[in-house]
Order: structure tokens, then sequence, then C-alpha cells
């Protein structure tokens, strides 16, 4: 599941976003993953875009979400070149 958070009141033109594997009643933080500050002086929109498709891939494949899942792209420099 992807939930996107609106942008709130003190930062209008932020966003972020929120990736759970198999959610259900009673998951913790823990189980999720988020990408967040996602605006045009924060998190660019093509790297969040790339994180957020990356982390529904490996969430998908692994089965997982959360502290399980690092986000091992955020390690990586940016290239122009990436793909998903």
């Amino acid at each position: 599941m992807l939930i996107g958070e609106r942008p709130g009141l003190s930062a209008p033109t932020v966003l972020g976003a929120y990736l759970t594997f198999a959610p259900k009643p009673g998951l913790s933080d823990a189980e999720r993953n988020c990408v967040s500050n996602i605006h045009g002086s924060g998190l660019g929109y093509d790297e969040a875009a790339f994180r957020i498709a990356w982390l529904i891939r490996e969430g998908l494949t692994r089965r997982i979400t959360g502290v399980a899942l690092k986000d091992e792209v955020a390690a990586r420099p940016l290239s122009a070149s990436r793909r998903i």
C-alpha cells in the first residue's frame, strides 16, 4: 500500500509517501517506509519517484517494508542515468 501525505499548513508544497507491505491493523511505524521532504528545495521529484519505485519493487520482491527494508538507494549518489 502506498499513501501520499498531503502538504502541511506550515509547508504547503512539501509531500511525503508512506509504503507498507501487507498492511493490517496493529502494524507499527517500524513496519513502513517513508520518503519525505519531497519538494523543489528538498528531495527532488525525480529522486523521490526513483526511491519510491525502488522501495515498491524491493518490498514486493522481498515481501517486507519498514526497518527490514533499508533504502539502499539513499546511500548512492544520484546520477542522470538511473534506471528502475
